[in-house]
């Protein structure tokens, strides 16, 4: 289907300088829970668009549901950083090397590319010593680490493990599929930033997945431990997910236990809300953000980027959903969701908020 902004998309966050609105956003969503139910949306919960990073757990999933975790011995710091987006800082390296020993592989073995780290403290240093950013420092190395590790385990070449025919890539989109609710030839792939492939889906069948993946009762045994095991893994280490101080990472600590959280590239979030967060009985439930514009991030005073839609926004389809307490809140202030905009001076010149309230069925 096309995407078109006046129809797809709509309205979901404004920037205001004084008090005339100088900039609107426009994005889709949509939350599922995990029998199917579309419990609210906004905009069109049918438009399709890649996840991104949004997909790694799910491209982390056949290979735990497969026992490779306990073939190798991996920890649940380590299975954390197979679904992460991570910051390259030196503990996020270190983790990762301590996965390529485990498995037999090198960094030379990775083909994600070079980017510089995400995390500014650790790239000055890096630049101080004279050192360039290697493949272990990509934002993807978990993720790439991740694929080997599965061709490793049952024996398959590596040399070509990101060719979408290889056996790892096929098993991955077949259970992407089947966690989405999609046949495998419904699903539209493309490449991915780090070379890896990667897949579009309309938002409902994304957050389909990720209300699965929290609550996987219906999965076979082994799947539904696999999820399991990926859930906790990044509950506990989100530290692993993202980095310290992002969202991601900030929203997984405050909300311990009962909030699942993984951004993607070009403005897209995934949520996952955990069964019984919101009531005893209370089921699993995915949700899913598509920023339209691609929420480019910002750049900070002190170097860093920081997107100021996604969270916002995101933390808003939370509130509305009724998964936020008012201490959680206070906790994330700092994303919204409504928040001050200021100069390089510090001086207020305005702020910026959502501004779009979900639909629900009658």
């Amino acid at each position: 289907m096309s995407n078109n902004v006046s129809g797809d998309y709509q309205p979901v966050f404004e920037v205001k300088r004084g008090e005339t609105v100088e900039s609107v956003h426009f994005g889709a969503a949509a939350a599922v829970d995990a029998t199917g139910r579309l419990l609210a949306w906004h905009g069109n919960p049918q438009v399709v668009t890649y996840l991104r990073s949004s997909a790694k757990p799910l491209q982390a999933l056949p290979f735990i549901e497969l026992g490779g975790d306990q073939a190798f011995h991996l920890t649940s710091r380590e299975i954390a950083i197979l679904c992460a987006s991570h910051d390259g800082t030196d503990e996020h390296v270190a983790v990762i090397q301590g996965i390529q020993s485990k498995i037999g592989v090198q960094e030379s073995d990775l083909q994600c590319g070079v980017h510089p780290s995400y995390h500014v403290a650790t790239g000055e240093s890096l630049r101080a010593r004279g050192e360039l950013p290697t493949p272990n420092r990509n934002n993807c190395s978990g993720k790439h680490t991740g694929m080997l590790a599965h061709a490793r385990m049952r024996g398959l070449p590596i040399g070509d493990y990101l060719n979408p025919e290889h056996p790892i890539q096929k098993a991955i989109l077949a259970v992407f599929a089947e966690m989405t609710g999609l046949a495998p030839d419904a699903i539209q792939t493309g490449v991915d930033g780090c070379s890896a492939p990667n897949f579009a889906a309309p938002l409902y069948n994304a957050a389909l997945g990720f209300a699965r993946l929290c609550d996987p009762r219906g999965l076979s045994f082994e799947r539904s431990n696999a999820c399991r095991r990926i859930t906790a893994s990044m509950m506990a280490h989100p530290d692993m997910v993202s980095g310290a101080g992002n969202f991601d990472t900030r929203l997984m600590e405050v909300c311990s236990g009962r909030i699942l959280s993984k951004a993607g590239a070009e403005g897209y979030q995934a949520l996952g809300i955990m069964p019984g967060s919101l009531g005893p009985d209370s089921p699993g439930i995915g949700i899913v953000l598509k920023v339209a514009d691609g929420d480019i991030a910002i750049r900070q005073a002190d170097g860093s980027s920081r997107n100021r839609v996604r969270p916002a926004v995101g933390l808003s389809l939370l509130l509305q959903m009724g998964c936020l307490s008012e201490k959680d809140l206070a906790a994330l202030a700092g994303f919204g969701p409504t928040r001050q905009v200021t100069n390089w001076r510090k001086l207020v010149t305005g702020e910026s908020y959502p501004k779009f309230t979900l639909q629900r069925p009658a």
